[in-house]
């Protein structure tokens, strides 16, 4: 939740002329990691909570590349995306821990 924050954030930094597209997407692809947790958290079975976090990591790799379109065309300092990044690597993590534990505990069973 605290990406989705940053990135709304960050978003502020665009130009206005990106509000309709690039801004949009950024903040979709941000709202959409937690959303797909969340969601398949609540599908009470582990392989469909395991594809859900697939689809939260392939919403991270369209965030992060959102942001650094973002930098490349100077709508936005790197400065000012560093933090997301960071935070985005952070959660990164995170899924992929609980992505790996899940698939053991599943091979256990």
């Amino acid at each position: 939740m605290d990406l989705v924050i940053e990135c709304y954030q960050l978003a502020e930094h665009f130009p206005r002329k990106e509000q309709f597209s690039l801004i949009d997407q950024l903040q979709r692809a941000a709202v959409s990691v937690p959303a797909n947790i969340a969601e398949g958290h609540g599908r009470k079975t582990t392989g469909a909570f395991l594809n859900f976090l697939s689809i939260a990591n392939g919403s991270l790799a369209e965030l992060e590349t959102h942001i650094e379109l973002g930098v490349r065309l100077n709508y936005v300092s790197l400065e000012h995306a560093t933090q997301s990044l960071r935070t985005l690597e952070e959660v990164r993590r995170m899924l992929n821990g609980l992505i790996k534990s899940l698939k053991r505990r599943s091979a256990d069973q």
